[in-house]
């Protein structure tokens, strides 16, 4: 199989689920296309959304010493929790992240479906996890973190794609060159990786997170006017959900 890399999910992390998946629907016009059951054994609870063909999943710890809580703990519930990416080898991946001193923090493997997530204290501002799903080369082929029938919940009339994840850092070319290396996509000159299907853009910021999405919507106005009527402070063309600045673009 040729080597690829793709964004596949990016995972928010929450006090509590229904208020923030609710709000992400309404303003964004997206749907939830399933809840994972199997997030349970890590003290979570989950649901996902379609966002064309990569997922926006939020998780809320229901109980004490998950490393989601911990997560809410130290950033004060600032952040993106995880960015997951679909790979031809996790495995491959894997190791060359152990060859930079990048621990292996859980394995998962429940056929097709075989995922590498590794430590986010290594990792640097967010988790990092890739996986493969056997016989899921088309990208709108199975995906079992996002159930049997996700595509079929795509809704594209107000977000059309998540075309950004904004990374901050004291030192954002050092960190776009250590997620680069993990990742293996070379940072241009601007502290930012092009994948297929997004981008990642490393800017200055006081602490290492995960600080912002930006989406591409057919009415910006529309959105933000959503944004407000869910009582968000607006400014400019972004606003404040689940931990991230969504910022909108046409």
């Amino acid at each position: 199989m040729a080597p690829y890399m793709r964004l596949r999910q990016i995972c928010l992390v929450a006090p509590q689920l229904a208020p923030v998946i609710a709000d992400i629907a309404d303003i964004m016009g997206l749907a939830v296309c399933y809840r994972d059951g199997n997030v349970a054994k890590y003290g979570l609870e989950n649901a996902l959304l379609p966002v064309d063909t990569i997922l926006l999943e939020v998780v809320v710890p229901f109980k004490e010493g998950t490393t989601a809580g911990r997560f809410i703990e130290k950033s004060g519930g600032r952040g993106g929790y995880m960015a997951i990416f679909c790979c031809n080898d996790p495995d491959e991946r894997g190791r060359n992240a152990n060859a930079l001193g990048v621990r292996t923090a859980n394995v998962i493997d429940h056929a097709p479906y075989h995922g590498v997530q590794l430590h986010p204290r290594d990792c640097r501002a967010a988790f990092i996890e890739f996986n493969h799903t056997e016989g899921s080369d088309d990208i709108l082929g199975p995906y079992p973190p996002a159930g049997p029938d996700w595509h079929k919940f795509i809704r594209k009339d107000v977000t059309q794609a998540l075309t950004c994840v904004e990374m901050q850092s004291p030192d954002p070319q050092g960190l776009a060159e250590h997620w680069g290396k993990l990742i293996g996509v070379a940072p241009s000159g601007e502290a930012e990786l092009a994948l297929p299907n997004a981008r990642f853009r490393f800017v200055k910021g006081a602490t290492e997170i995960m600080s912002a999405l930006e989406f591409r919507v057919t009415d910006v106005a529309r959105v933000l006017h959503a944004a407000r009527a869910k009582g968000h402070a607006v400014a400019g063309n972004e606003f404040l959900l689940g931990g991230v600045t969504f910022r909108l673009v046409a």
